[in-house]
């Protein structure tokens, strides 16, 4: 022991304990602080009772020997801060020419193992920048697997650690795949084992209790998690694959007899799944349920499940069946049944193949989904609107080539919808009116006239109008504002899901409410008794002739809200009513294709039936007044 710490031990200013630590830490000595961290000892005096260190950011510091022998603990040469300090150039030439023995010094440094983030912070500063040092790490995991003296853990907070003896990939992944516990560390276990299937110098030794193994697994999983018995099933199908003298000692648990067997399940088996396994599954829907496999593919289309209704149109279109994905399309685009999903994906599509579904009726299916998923928590009806706001060119696409009145419509509804703010929809009607310079009148409030003319309606459709604002105002409203009187009581509004949903159905219903006001207002009602049959007018039937064909339609043309285009009942604000109005027996009328296309010359205007005013209807003058009275 040094002569000067010996004296002060025998004057009793240290402890033996103390100078034996303080030994250690002689001028030139690397040392650490649990606080400021690395340092060196650059002297010592203790005539003042003190040594010196020099901190990264702190020279020059100086330390009670007693506080410094209990805080500070000495580092050898080799220590890896150590050399950092004494030859910065020589680590960063080693981290290129050979980076495992950096991770070894690291380790050994740090008593045999530490966690990533740990060896980050030692590296990024002055070794590397954050970026430099994600790339070096993400190319140097692959050599240290390959060292075999490295153990990587799957997840990033547990610690890396340095082996005493060489273990070879191979064994160690079957290791891993028999210790798994978790169904996820099992398939993630598989996924190496078929990835690295090429450092297997024994396949059929090592392998084949794998292969045993993966199949008990599937039929003991798959009743309660059937999810993972189909990941099972598809990587021992692989695992088949690529090592051909492998045999399987269950031949009949195929993934075609899985997707058959839990076809009901499917709709809640697929999320589970990774995004490869999930396209294999839906790619054998064919040969696993038969000619039926349509069917099902079209349900799951409906399904919330983003990922698996991008992928099932390709099994359509490589199936040969792509006409009948197209015609379940048109149909839910025409009753506004497609999910946001669905319509997310025809609308990112839209270029290719499914161009021909890229009508003004999408803006409307669009809407509709929108409004539907204002009320539903598992929607991802978002992602949908954020596409609306964001391509610019997929309403100009919807309308591209359309007539001006199908446009108008588009523009009344989007004015309408209660899933954007005014502003937004003022910037969605320009992209319209870019299109349709002389609808600009639509949104500047040029067309009073044209908004407040009255609308001629049966009695019964007056009825219903009638009964659905009388519910509306009686009961579906009060029961809305209980709703949020309850949800108001639940506390903190912000986080309040309840009150949240409860107001934005009060905004649907109170719009609703403002429409069937207005509508009311204007409407009136008609028994379609004595119409001008000297030519085409509102309660008259139209038969029509084509002038080419021969062929005869006939179009029986009611009130505002009457429409049954299957019986031939439009209304005669349709395209088509308008181009018949006023045409007399003998004139040729042309309609564009939108309504059915072709010349047609009228051969009969007769009488349509009387439309009887139900008892319970109030006589017109007196419903008006109480919708007025009720705004």
């Amino acid at each position: 022991m040094d002569s000067e710490l010996e004296k002060l031990v025998e004057a009793g200013k240290l402890t033996p304990k103390s100078a034996d630590q303080l030994e250690k830490l002689k001028p030139g000595t690397y040392c650490l602080h649990k606080s400021w961290g690395f340092g060196r000892v650059s002297e010592w005096n203790l005539l003042l009772n003190q040594i010196v260190i020099d901190f990264h950011g702190k020279k020059a510091h100086p330390m009670q020997l007693s506080y410094a022998a209990e805080n500070l603990t000495s580092i050898p040469p080799e220590h890896f801060l150590a050399r950092k300090a004494t030859n910065l150039s020589a680590v960063k030439t080693l981290l290129k020419k050979d980076p495992a023995a950096v991770v070894r010094n690291i380790l050994e440094s740090l008593g045999g193992q530490a966690t990533l983030s740990q060896i980050s912070q030692w590296m990024i500063g002055d070794l590397f920048t954050e970026a430099e040092w994600k790339r070096w790490w993400s190319s140097t995991t692959k050599t240290l697997k390959k060292e075999g003296y490295f153990h990587i853990p799957a997840k990033k907070t547990e610690p890396i650690q340095l082996r005493t003896e060489k273990v070879s990939r191979s064994d160690e992944l079957v290791t891993f795949f028999n210790q798994a516990r978790q169904p996820k560390e099992q398939a993630t276990a598989l996924d190496q084992i078929i990835k690295l299937h090429g450092e297997f110098s024994d396949p059929v030794a090592q392998l084949q209790p794998v292969v045993n193994a993966i199949e008990e697994a599937a039929v003991r999983n798959q009743r309660f998690n059937p999810a993972l018995a189909f990941e099972l099933v598809i990587a021992r199908d692989d695992l088949l694959e690529r090592c051909p003298d492998l045999k399987s000692t269950d031949p009949g648990t195929t993934l075609a007899r899985l997707v058959s067997d839990e076809e009901p399940r499917l709709t809640t088996i697929l999320p589970k799944l990774p995004s490869a396994k999930e396209r294999r599954v839906l790619q054998i829907l064919p040969a696993a349920l038969g000619p039926q496999w349509t069917v099902r593919a079209l349900q799951l289309m409906q399904s919330n499940h983003a990922r698996a209704v991008s992928q099932i149109p390709r099994v359509f279109v490589e199936a040969g069946q792509q006409a009948e994905l197209r015609a379940f399309i048109y149909r839910g685009i025409r009753e506004h049944s497609v999910t946001s999903e669905a319509l997310t994906w025809l609308c990112k599509e839209r270029a290719g193949e499914w161009r021909d579904l890229v009508t003004p009726d999408l803006l409307g299916a669009i809407l509709s989904a929108l409004e539907r998923d204002q009320h539903n928590e598992n929607s991802r009806g978002s992602k949908l609107r954020d596409l609306v706001l964001e391509d610019r060119e997929l309403i100009p696409d919807m309308f591209a080539g359309s007539e001006a009145s199908v446009a108008r419509d588009a523009m009344r509804r989007l004015m309408l919808t209660p899933v954007f703010d005014e502003l937004t929809k003022r910037s969605l009607l320009a992209r319209v009116i870019k299109l349709y310079p002389e609808l600009e009148s639509v949104i500047t409030g040029e067309q009073k006239e044209e908004r407040t003319e009255s609308l001629v309606v049966s009695w019964s459709s007056l009825d219903k109008r009638k009964a659905e604002f009388e519910e509306l105002v009686n009961k579906k409203i009060p029961e809305n504002s209980k709703e949020i009187g309850v949800a108001r009581s639940y506390g903190d509004l912000r986080e309040n899901f309840e009150f949240k949903a409860a107001k934005e159905m009060q905004a649907v219903l109170m719009r609703r409410k403002s429409e069937l006001e207005a509508m009311l207002h204007r409407a009136r009602g008609t028994d379609f008794d004595n119409p001008d049959l000297s030519q085409v007018s509102i309660g008259s039937v139209v038969t029509l002739r084509g002038v080419n064909s021969e062929k005869e339609e006939k179009y029986t043309i009611l009130g505002a809200w009457d429409s049954d285009p299957d019986h031939g009942i439009i209304s005669y604000q349709t395209a088509i009513g308008q181009a018949l109005l006023g045409h007399k027996v003998g004139d040729t009328v042309s309609l564009s294709e939108e309504q059915g296309g072709g010349h047609f010359k009228i051969v009969r205007v007769e009488p349509a039936p009387i439309d009887v005013l139900p008892p319970d209807v109030q006589p017109e003058e007196e419903l008006t007044q109480n919708a007025t009275a009720e705004r």
